[in-house]
Order: C-alpha cells, then structure tokens, then sequence
C-alpha cells in the first residue's frame, strides 16, 4: 500500500484533521495488504454509510468518528504494574540512584514491556537521560523529551588534519559567521529545506503558528550542551564505512528541534496527562494510545520534528562545507531523543523510547562525544536485544549545570582547554569538561553493545554563550 496523505483525504472528503490522522494510523497499520485504490474506495464507502462498518473493530473506530459518538470518558486512571518487566543496566557504578529510580518507575507503568539504562544515564525529567523503554502500542510524549529529534551529525571531510592547522583563522570564522545559538534569532542569511514545505504546517492547528519560528530558526542550535566544533577523526583499520585507516578532518554537531520541537512536546504532554491519570509520581510518564487520534497526531507530529532536527544539521554541515571549500566523504548521523516502533526478538511489535541513547542495532552507525576536552566514539551497533539495540548518546553528567558553574571558574577552564589544544567559541563554565564522566570508562561498559571505528579530538568548539 502506497503512503496516504491528507490531501488524498480531503479530496474524498475527509476534511476533520482528528479524523484524518486517526484513518492515516489505523490505515498504515492494519490495511498494508490494501492497494491504495481499494483502501480509498473502503473510506468512501465508510464516510457515506458508516453505521454499517460500526460492529467491525477497525473500521468501527473511523465510523465513530464519523458518526460523532463521544461515549467515551474524558481520561481513564491507572495503577503501576505490582512487578517490573526487564529492564538491564549497563555501567550500573556509573550511574546515580536518582536516575535508577526513575527508570524503576517507567518499567512499573501498564504499557511497559523492556527498559534498558546506559552507563551515561543521570536524572533527567519523566524518564532519566539514558533511559531506554519499550511499550505496547502507547507512546510517552515526555519520555521522548522536550528536545525531539536531538541529535548528533558527524561529516568526514576530504582533508587530513593538517587542515585544521593550515586554516585555524577561517575556520574559526565559518563558526561565527555560519552557526547561531540561543533561543531567539536566527542566521543572517534565510536558510531553504524542503522540510519547511511539509503539509503538516498547514494541516494541524497547533504546527500553523510554528512555522514562521521554525522558518527562523533552521540551521541554528540551542542552549546548554549544543555544539558544533570541527576536529579530527582518526579511523582505525577495517572500519565499517570503507574508508582508509588514518586522520581526516571532521565536523560534529549536536542539536535539535528546537522551538518547533518544544512546544509540540509541551502540547502533547499536557493532552497526555489529561486524559492518562497514574499515581502522582508517575504523571509526567502519561501516554497517548497510537490508535487514539491524539496518539496519531502527536506521532506525525514528533517526526516532522525528528525532520526539523535533520534539516537544521543539514544546513550546518552545508553552510560551513562550502565556506571552507570541503566536501563530504561520509555522514555519520541520527537521532537519540526519539520514539521509534520496533520488533523485539520474540517478533512482538513496541514502541522504543530513547530519551538520551544511541540506536545500536547491528551495523548501525552512532556517534558518542565526551567533552570538550575529550574524544568522541564513532561505534558500530551490535544489536544487542537486552539493550533494546541501543547504546549511550555521550559520556553523562555528573554535576548539575549549577554545581558545574560554582565547581570552576573562567579562567581555569581556559586554562584546562589551552592545555587540551582546544579553541572554544562561546560556552560556559556550566559545560567545562569536569562535569561529565570519564568518555572511556563510559565506552568500555557498552563494550558488548558496539564496536569502536573511530575517535573523533574536538579542536575548534562553538556553543552558546549565556
């Protein structure tokens, strides 16, 4: 079956955007085997004589809809699950118990499957950083997180690392001229990606007012650990992309959605938390059911987001390659605050939460920085089922923002980053590389879950100055 699409809808006259959205879930998931002919020929016949499809528990759903009924209660109450379901900690002396607390309480909600918890996992909000969840059919807008879609982007360049010697000054001018962070502003140049033409924009009433911002903001990046920095990367022998074993330039950056991607996740947040009531210490960890036009809506809507973040690493990449005359020899890239629907080893279909972790299914490439100061990894999955083929998204705090701000001063941090042979553009002492765990002994407790390709050296970092 051909992808629906709303205008298919309308031009049969779907015009509601709940009903639409829930035809395009019920569709993609239970009528695979329809042609797209025979599937809008089925909606004709529903939408005009829909009592008729009512007793059948797919097309009944549509019907409802159609017919307007809204028997249903307004919210359903839940209890927490008496046992847990599986969760594996990897790196668990790395980890603080306020993070394994939390991880306890996701895999006590009723729609849990599996969890898994990385060795960079700290506390985090709803579900920790590092947090992995399966589900069953149900989708937790905050256990995917306020920032959807960040994510890292990692471009080989066509240059060894005698570049970054040679063209120091130009290189710290592409990152000034060609980056922007922050909340507000935008580039100086208007940046064009097909994603800005999504139908979306125009099809639900809460992305229609977010357009213009996320017009704005396209290429740009945020606030607190956001970067981009070039440096070197260093391939070892027999790597997965093909490449020859030695230095080349590189660039890495790590961002998000950015506000298109933060007032969607406050929106379907509070629907969620509306209508799934838990007990109190669980609330932020409401779900949207993905047969629910709710559910539908906030699915189509994190992956526009999940695209946003895409297109803004695009324009990054894009903007600073053509000013320093470089081209791409390989792109490393993907997202780790995201929902994805999977298949565990047993064949059951859930949906994976990763707030803050890597996707590691065998021979899927990933990106795990450390600091400023410190290497990243550029790994090979495994696949490993017990870590819902996962792996960490960076080495992890372990200070807040606050402890890291009264743990060093200004001029200690520079001196910390002189002596490591790094430039930093902007930053704050809340992002100094003390704050974070050690990058090593973070790698070597995912031993079993990627295989190391490379190690990427920051040289020239750019972040937001607060």
């Amino acid at each position: 079956m051909g992808n629906l699409r709303t205008k298919d809808l309308s031009k049969i006259g779907y015009h509601d955007n709940q009903l639409r959205s829930l035809v395009i879930g019920v569709a993609s998931k239970n009528f695979k085997h329809h042609s797209r002919q025979e599937l809008l020929e089925l909606l004709v016949n529903i939408k005009n004589d829909p009592e008729t499809y009512l007793d059948n528990e797919l097309t009944g759903r549509i019907a409802e809809k159609i017919i307007g009924k809204t028997d249903a209660p307004a919210f359903k109450a839940y209890d927490l699950k008496t046992e847990p379901v599986f969760c594996k900690t990897y790196g668990s002396k790395h980890i603080e118990a306020s993070a394994k607390k939390q991880m306890d309480l996701a895999v006590h909600l009723p729609v849990s499957v599996q969890g898994a918890l990385m060795p960079d996992a700290h506390m985090g909000f709803g579900l920790p950083i590092g947090g992995v969840l399966a589900t069953a059919n149900a989708v937790i807008p905050y256990a995917v997180g306020m920032d959807i879609g960040c994510r890292m982007a990692l471009t080989i360049a066509d240059e060894n690392d005698g570049f970054l010697q040679r063209y120091d000054y130009q290189i710290k001018q592409a990152l000034k001229y060609h980056t922007h962070f922050g909340m507000e502003g935008g580039l100086d140049i208007r940046q064009e990606h097909e994603v800005l033409d999504h139908h979306l924009f125009n099809e639900i009433p809460l992305l229609r007012p977010l357009r213009s911002k996320a017009v704005r903001q396209l290429g740009t990046s945020g606030n607190g650990n956001h970067f981009v920095e070039f440096g070197e990367i260093e391939l070892l022998a027999g790597n997965t992309l093909g490449l020859p074993a030695k230095k080349y330039t590189a660039l890495l950056s790590h961002s998000g959605s950015r506000g298109l991607g933060s007032s969607i996740a406050r929106h379907y947040t509070q629907v969620a938390m509306n209508t799934c009531k838990l007990p109190r210490q669980a609330q932020q960890l409401a779900w949207l059911d993905l047969d629910t036009e709710a559910g539908q809506e906030y699915w189509l809507t994190m992956s526009l987001a999940g695209d946003y973040a895409k297109a803004c690493h695009e324009r990054i990449h894009a903007n600073l390659l053509k000013a320093l005359g470089l081209k791409a020899l390989h792109v490393v890239e993907n997202h780790h605050n995201f929902a994805w629907k999977d298949k565990l080893v047993d064949g059951s279909e859930v949906i994976i939460h990763r707030k803050g972790a890597t996707p590691a299914h065998a021979g899927e490439l990933g990106i795990i920085p450390g600091s400023m100061t410190t290497p990243a990894y550029l790994v090979n999955g495994k696949g490993k089922a017990d870590s819902l083929y996962s792996a960490s998204h960076g080495a992890g705090r372990t200070m807040s923002r606050q402890a890291a701000k009264d743990s060093m001063t200004v001029s200690a941090m520079k001196k910390l980053l002189n002596n490591a042979g790094v430039t930093l553009i902007g930053g704050t002492v809340e992002e100094n590389p003390t704050a974070y765990k050690n990058i090593d002994a973070v790698i070597a407790a995912q031993d079993d879950l990627v295989d190391i390709q490379g190690k990427f050296f920051p040289r020239v970092v750019r972040m937001n100055k607060e």
